[in-house]
């Protein structure tokens, strides 16, 4: 029977709080009373192991989900999922989504006045492989306006959802672009206390994957615990 360790806790600095006034909503979602931590039993801990099986082939490919190509600069991201010592985690059902390239959502409450983009969801999914490897080819996202603070804009942004092996384990968290004036502005990536930490938010340029004349590439490898963990926002429910 294989081991299955328990959920362990941040280490310091490296998430952001859940309370941070400069992201306004977090001061009506921040709990008000200091969490309670329930002890773990067996359904907690374990429950569905995804493969390959459970996606389509295409699914991790956001430019081929309609009958035209979407508008916008094509893009692969790729990485690792990785525990804390560096070990490949395999198995991860990995969703992602995302704006279109003009910053809007195909989402109901999204009323930026940007164009739609017909041809563009904006979702899709993987698992990784043996190693940890996963990969999407997607559009670059575009930067859009949230009314947050005078003269707010997200920066160019990715959302990233990994599933464990247990009902209770999931992880959110979100990957920038590198070279993004926009990033020192956001309340969400500066709600990271670590600069170090920070910077695990942000992707690399990624040369080797890049396609002569199709498509520029980027490298973001996930950690799930440890000191060089990358910040997530449901930092409660660690994998």
């Amino acid at each position: 029977m294989s081991h299955l360790n328990p959920y362990r806790k941040s280490y310091f600095d490296t998430q952001p709080d859940y309370r941070y006034p400069p992201y306004r909503s977090t001061l009506k979602r921040a709990p008000t009373q200091p969490l309670v931590q329930i002890p773990q039993t067996l359904s907690e801990i374990t429950g569905p192991v995804f493969s390959a099986r459970d996606v389509k082939d295409t699914d991790n490919d956001l430019t081929a989900q309609h009958a035209g190509a979407p508008i916008g600069e094509r893009m692969f991201v790729s990485g690792r999922v990785l525990d804390e010592n560096g070990r490949p985690v395999p198995n991860t059902l990995i969703e992602m989504w995302q704006a279109n390239a003009a910053g809007r959502y195909k989402h109901i409450v999204d009323d930026h006045d940007a164009p739609m983009d017909p041809n563009f969801t904006g979702f899709g999914r993987t698992v990784t492989d043996a190693n940890g490897h996963y990969r999407f080819k997607t559009i670059k996202p575009g930067a859009y306006p949230w009314r947050n603070h005078y003269n707010a804009w997200r920066p160019a942004h990715l959302h990233f959802s990994l599933f464990g092996q247990g009902f209770a384990q999931r992880l959110v968290t979100q990957m920038y672009f590198p070279g993004d004036p926009l990033l020192e502005f956001d309340p969400m990536v500066m709600s990271v206390p670590d600069e170090r930490a920070r910077q695990r938010l942000v992707s690399s340029f990624d040369w080797e994957n890049t396609v002569p004349e199709y498509a520029i590439a980027y490298h973001f490898d996930m950690i799930l615990r440890g000191r060089d963990a990358t910040p997530m926002e449901t930092k409660g429910n660690k994998k």
